[in-house]
């Protein structure tokens, strides 16, 4: 006969392992008298939303129909394959203009997106000074359409005008083609809003001169695996949201040669590689690109929760589900929490702003916290803060990217796959890390942090899904 097993299986007996979830107060009873306690941030689901979620869940062929929208992400190889001109690739016409996020009228812009749009009329030589750009884009002199609508993502204010330069990422897998404008740099720049005649400057030079010396040296090399200069950078301490060192320097050893080479005067050239080696951030848009041609890779999925596009105008946060077609969900954009460059704080700061949460979408930036440690002070973290945060994105997630690894997750793929159902039953919002532009126009950047979106608009999602035939 065996030895009797211990009552209560040794309950009384050992040393207790309590398991916290939403009981704060039994848990910090507990830890007041030195008992290690696991918390776990569970809620119920909103009551209101019940009905919703098992009328989205509980649909034959849910399960199968978001694992073909995250299979198609995952699936998804974005290669760069030209740069060209936004009013070549995008048929962009003079008087209009590109902009992050959903759709916004002038008398809804926040200040650093009418800076923006101030700067792209005196860069089109639309008005000679700021004051007749304001005046003229008031009477709606100018018009303004989402960069998503294109097949395109923006920075920050996004603002695209026609002679701006794009870099046109293909998918080699679906065939689909995303487009993002070129990066200027941290600072005063046109996408913080600023709009004085040192960004104008630096946007004509970017035109004449850097658009140029790219489509060359691209041409020259051939097609460029973004994703896998992505996979080495995330390995190397970037996460390819607030910080593209290691990805920008590995584009630049793809490219240098055929910048060297580039159908250009030599001392261009070095132009072109200075400025891009300066620019820790020059990956950034390459990046978005990539996310956006893989995250539409997804798009148009009947009956799927998944998120294919969030996106922030400085006034109203996004999203859009691959099964509820081109409808945005919006709610109001929050004002990130995190630290602040020389005397700005969070007074100065504008609500959240910018396409480049595309990058979360796609399974990297604040969901790949975990594989960037240098960063999450800059953020207002600390390590541990970084690993958690990545961690609590597996549970809204659909699946881990077979490419994108984390090291110190053990080579663990980002959680990609942003479900909208998910969400909305755990209460777990995902996790942005992202600049920080002024409120007032022409301020440009004032620092950097973490910002969660509006929880209603993944609950408008799902009403709009459950409600789908």
């Amino acid at each position: 006969m065996g030895e009797r097993r211990p009552r209560l299986n040794g309950l009384l007996t050992r040393d207790p392992a309590v398991v916290a979830a939403g009981a704060g107060v039994l848990a910090d009873a507990l830890e007041e008298q030195a008992v290690p306690v696991e918390r776990v941030d569970w809620r119920p689901p909103p009551e209101e939303m019940a009905d919703v979620l098992v009328a989205v869940m509980g649909r034959p062929g849910y399960a199968a129909a978001n694992e073909r929208a995250a299979g198609r992400m995952l699936a998804a190889r974005p290669h760069l394959v030209d740069v060209r001109p936004a009013a070549e690739v995008l048929g962009l016409e003079r008087g209009t203009f590109l902009h992050a996020g959903p759709p916004l009228e002038w008398d809804r812009a926040s200040g650093p997106m009418r800076g923006a749009l101030v700067g792209a009329m005196l860069l089109e030589g639309l008005a000679d000074s700021p004051e007749k750009a304001e005046r003229a884009l008031e009477k709606g002199a100018a018009a303004l359409e989402p960069c998503h609508h294109h097949a395109a993502v923006g920075p920050m204010a996004g603002v695209v005008s026609p002679s701006m330069w794009m870099l046109v990422v293909e998918d080699a897998e679906h065939g689909g083609t995303a487009y993002c404008s070129l990066n200027e740099g941290l600072g005063k720049v046109l996408r913080y809003g600023a709009y004085g005649p040192e960004v104008i400057d630096r946007l004509r030079w970017m035109g004449a001169v850097l658009g140029p010396v790219l489509r060359s040296a691209v041409r020259r090399h051939g097609p460029v695996d973004l994703l896998s200069i992505m996979a080495q950078a995330l390995q190397m301490g970037d996460e390819l949201h607030n910080r593209n060192r290691a990805a920008t320097s590995l584009l630049l050893r793809e490219l240098a040669a055929g910048i060297a080479e580039a159908d250009a005067p030599r001392a261009q050239a070095a132009e072109v590689l200075r400025f891009a080696a300066g620019n820790d951030h020059f990956f950034l848009n390459f990046a978005m690109a990539a996310a956006k041609a893989s995250a539409d890779a997804a798009r148009g999925v009947p009956g799927s929760s998944m998120v294919v596009a969030m996106a922030r105008n400085g006034t109203d946060f996004g999203v859009r589900l691959s099964g509820t077609g081109d409808r945005w969900f919006t709610g109001p954009a929050g004002v990130p929490d995190g630290l602040y460059l020389g005397g700005y704080g969070p007074a100065d700061a504008n609500p959240d702003i910018g396409d480049s949460t595309i990058t979360e979408t796609a399974g990297v930036g604040g969901f790949a916290l975990a594989a960037a440690p240098a960063i999450v002070r800059f953020v207002g973290g600390e390590v541990p803060d970084a690993l958690d945060a990545t961690r609590r994105m597996y549970e809204i997630t659909l699946a881990e990217h077979p490419v994108l690894q984390i090291p110190l997750l053990s080579f663990r793929g980002t959680p990609a796959g942003i479900d909208a159902a998910k969400v909305v039953r755990t209460g777990i919002l995902p996790v942005i890390d992202t600049g920080i532009a002024g409120r007032e126009a022409g301020t440009g950047q004032v620092g950097a942090g973490l910002v969660s979106p509006p929880p209603e608009v993944f609950r408008d999602a799902l009403r709009a899904l459950a409600e789908t035939a």
